[in-house]
């Protein structure tokens, strides 16, 4: 009796752990969140095309209506984006602001700062935006499915000139898709679309009106989602992603955050790392309990980190530049000038872009500008530095590694493509009718660009 219950458990045991390899194999051949399969930029087994232009190698093109700068997120047979479509008569901005602030007292001093120092940003009218989740059929760039989260006016304005309302990207493990419009809630979808939930987790007011704009991180069944803003209390909050329900919530003392906190298992454990201005921290994702603390990064914390192996690396770039490389075996408590900072960088790190870490390489461009370095990311050690990038002089979106390849996308809708290695060599540059902020991703051989008026589908002919 006992060897058939050993029995019983060792193949149960057996069946648990090839389920979960495949699941991971499923996982890595998808793109399920905006940094791909390991949140690196990579796509591990994908090989999509080099060369491609408006009549070569694009199988489709499909127009995204209204206005969004998510990535396309990819998972089955389909691709889903997040857009804000203006509809109904405009606002003005300073009624925009007074209708969401008037439910609060720091909702009220932060419109009455904002107005005296000439901060409602933008003065001409807002539109009501329907707040809308978007599933194309991979094949074909038709849309399979349309759900419309939430019809509102905006509170504040974004980035010009091509900025928008829906900011974030959306998340998915090919169970649930996830969208977050910040103020205007936090959506679960099953992937034919049907609503399974949603959050209201209140109204954030971002410095200088520049939007919203944070994707959550998905890790097992918890989701988090990282709420710094100027309007009141900051936190991070982790919820079931079943039911939506806080499993913990974090207070804050930091200010507008744009980048997505990085989930790491290490020794056993489950850690949430959430860089900002005052303080890099790391939390645990099970409890909520702080488990280290760095230094911040910049002003404006948009680059998301990535990790490898044991090191972490955040780094931002607005007014000032940081770039940190921290061993998780050496990360407790305050980890300022400690050696848990493997190796730093004070110059020439990123605005919005985030790095790409793609084998022992650290990518990362200067600013928003299009010049590249590549680091060793062991010792800090620079392969080349401040490449220029010739044809993309301006760049949002965050390059992507697949197949010995590194994809750079510029915001006037060049792509250039370079051999990835210590050495520089472009392989080709290609050029579509389209403005680009969000990252491109790549599944199987092919590759995705959302433009600010296209979805592109780029596989070869």
């Amino acid at each position: 009796m006992l060897r058939w219950a050993v029995l019983i458990v060792w193949v149960f045991t057996a069946l648990f752990a090839v389920r979960s390899v495949e699941a991971q194999s499923v996982a890595d051949r998808f793109w399920g969140q905006w940094r791909g399969p390991d949140a690196t930029g990579v796509a591990p087994f994908a090989d999509p095309p080099i060369e491609w232009g408006e009549a070569t190698n694009v199988a489709w093109k499909a127009k995204v209506p209204g206005q969004g700068s998510s990535s396309p997120i990819v998972w089955g047979d389909k691709i889903f984006v997040l857009t804000a479509v203006p509809v109904g008569d405009p606002v003005s901005p300073a009624a925009a602001q007074f209708d969401a602030a008037r439910s609060s007292r720091q909702g009220r001093r932060v419109l009455g700062r904002s107005r005296r120092m000439g901060r409602v940003r933008g003065r001409q009218s807002i539109l009501r935006q329907q707040f809308t989740v978007m599933a194309f059929d991979r094949m074909t760039g038709e849309v399979a499915w349309r759900q419309v989260a939430r019809e509102e006016v905006p509170h504040e304005g974004y980035q010009q000139p091509n900025g928008s309302y829906a900011g974030g990207s959306a998340v998915t493990d090919g169970e649930y898709l996830f969208a977050f419009f910040g103020s205007w809630g936090l959506y679960a979808y099953d992937l034919n679309g049907r609503l399974q939930w949603e959050v209201d987790l209140g109204t954030r007011f971002m410095r200088n009106g520049f939007g919203e704009g944070t994707t959550p991180a998905l890790y097992g069944d918890t989701l988090v989602v990282t709420w710094d803003h100027i309007g009141g209390q900051s936190f991070i909050v982790a919820l079931d992603k079943y039911t939506g329900e806080e499993r913990w919530r974090v207070p804050r003392d930091e200010i507008d955050t744009w980048a997505t906190p990085l989930v790491v298992e290490y020794a056993g454990r489950a850690q949430v790392i959430a860089p900002a201005m005052d303080r890099v921290s790391s939390y645990d994702l099970q409890t909520g309990e702080l488990v280290w603390q760095s230094r911040g990064t910049t002003m404006n914390a948009i680059p998301s980190p990535v990790h490898a192996d044991g090191l972490v690396y955040v780094m931002s770039g607005y007014r000032g530049n940081n770039l940190q490389a921290i061993r998780l075996a050496d990360a407790r408590g305050d980890i300022t000038d400690t050696n848990a900072l493997v190796w730093q960088l004070d110059r020439d790190t990123p605005y919005v872009p985030s790095p790409l870490l793609y084998d022992d390489r650290l990518y990362v461009i200067k600013s928003n500008d299009g010049i590249l370095s590549v680091f060793d990311r062991l010792t800090g050690s620079p392969h080349y530095q401040l490449q220029r990038l010739e044809g993309v002089p301006n760049i949002f979106a965050s390059p992507v590694g697949a197949a010995g390849r590194v994809y750079i996308t510029g915001r006037d809708g060049t792509t250039l493509v370079i051999r990835h290695g210590t050495g520089f060599e472009v392989l080709a540059s290609n050029t579509l009718d389209d403005g680009f902020d969000a990252s491109p991703a790549v599944v199987g051989d092919e590759l995705y660009l959302r433009g600010y008026q296209y979805l592109y589908k780029i596989a070869e002919e």
